[in-house]
């Protein structure tokens, strides 16, 4: 059984600008299937912008790569689609409406150009129109102007614009950045609902890892213009291929380890190696990855660990621990569990979730690990 075609697919795609030495977006390939919804993730300058503009024709890739949408060649083996001719929806970050234009006859305009252009019979535009503001729950607000609403409002409103055609694939540019966080957490949920309510397929920038990992299907963590990992949200946050990744997306602790006979030391104390531990029968010294939520710390007079700040973050304390080496540790605990700056603690690890990555040959690494061997 044969699979389906791809709504996007992407092969080998590069840009570079200009006399830049690295390019901006580096051999990147990719598929995306119907009604699935794929996050771009990564810091500012890793790409993930620009990728988005050459699927969408604002960005013309270099000789190599091709690109295709529901199975057309747009891009590659000589040939370039404009964006017009591409049959893409796209929803841009500060949401590009139309001041003198209404509501309504903002999310009209993308279809009187494909009347024009002979795509779409007259009827249908007011129709389309309708459906469209219908789906993001503003066909009340039809006469209203965009300065008349809100900024959630007119993100749907671009949403709205974006679906009207019913285009095969919807881009999002950082959809939510301009948004206050209340009403960012709501949209977020809100504009997923309703791209899978009518099947839509999507891609989305974002360099909010909470946004991706809660919006998208799969989640494709750009660094330097190539993705370093293609995932689900779980497996991206639980499972991370790259010191780069479980830093970024986990915002993990990293803690220099050495192997020994009774287990791995380090400086938070000895650690079994068991068969079900994802470091057990690797190297022989790196940092091994501790998340936030697997560290527990208790008060402890005797303790070696020293709190060094507290952030109350609603339903989770937000702790730095200071360790003897200096280094400072992440912790993250139940609201109920209240120490104060200055305490002393102790702390447990669930090793079960711990990884370890290979040493690094950095001068201060090396140090930081001499300091274990006994």
């Amino acid at each position: 059984m044969s699979l389906p075609t791809p709504v996007l697919s992407c092969r080998n795609i590069t840009k570079r600008f200009g006399r830049a030495i690295a390019p901006a977006v580096a051999q990147v390939s990719f598929d995306l299937h119907k009604g699935d919804l794929l996050g771009l993730l990564g810091p500012s300058g890793c790409g993930k912008t620009t990728l988005l503009r050459l699927m969408a024709g604002f960005e013309i890739p270099d000789e190599t790569g091709q690109i295709e949408l529901a199975g057309r060649l747009v891009c590659g083996a000589g040939l370039w689609v404009p964006p017009e001719q591409r049959q893409v929806g796209i929803v841009f970050q500060d949401y590009a409406l139309f001041p003198h234009l209404s509501v309504l006859q903002n999310v009209e305009f993308g279809l009187k150009q494909l009347y024009r252009r002979g795509k779409l019979a007259k009827k249908q535009i007011q129709e389309l129109a309708h459906e469209a503001l219908s789906l993001v729950g503003l066909e009340s607000m039809k006469k209203r102007y965009p300065h008349e609403l809100s900024g959630g409002q007119q993100q749907r409103v671009a949403l709205a614009r974006a679906l009207a055609p019913r285009p095969p694939l919807i881009l999002l540019d950082e959809p939510f950045s301009n948004l206050d966080v209340q009403v960012r957490l709501r949209l977020r949920q809100e504009v997923r609902d309703i791209l899978k309510g009518v099947g839509a397929s999507g891609v989305f920038v974002t360099h909010d890892q909470e946004e991706a990992l809660a919006i998208a299907d799969r989640v494709a963590v750009m660094h330097q213009g190539k993705i370093e990992q293609l995932d689900t949200p779980e497996g991206i946050y639980q499972s991370p291929a790259s010191r780069f990744i479980a830093e970024f997306v986990t915002q993990a602790n990293f803690v220099p380890a050495v192997r020994s006979a009774q287990g791995w030391k380090t400086e938070l104390g000895l650690l079994e190696m068991r068969p079900d531990n994802s470091f057990a029968s690797v190297a022989d010294q790196g940092d091994l990855m501790i998340s936030q939520e697997d560290l527990q710390i208790v008060r402890d007079e005797n303790g070696t660990l020293i709190v060094q700040s507290r952030q109350f973050l609603g339903r989770v304390y937000q702790y730095s621990l200071l360790l003897k080496s200096g280094k400072v540790l992440e912790v993250r605990t139940a609201a109920t569990q209240q120490l104060a700056v200055g305490d002393s603690v102790s702390v447990k690890i669930n090793e079960k979730n711990v990884r370890l990555f290979p040493a690094s040959t950095s001068p201060i690494a090396i140090e930081a690990r001499e300091k274990l061997v006994v």
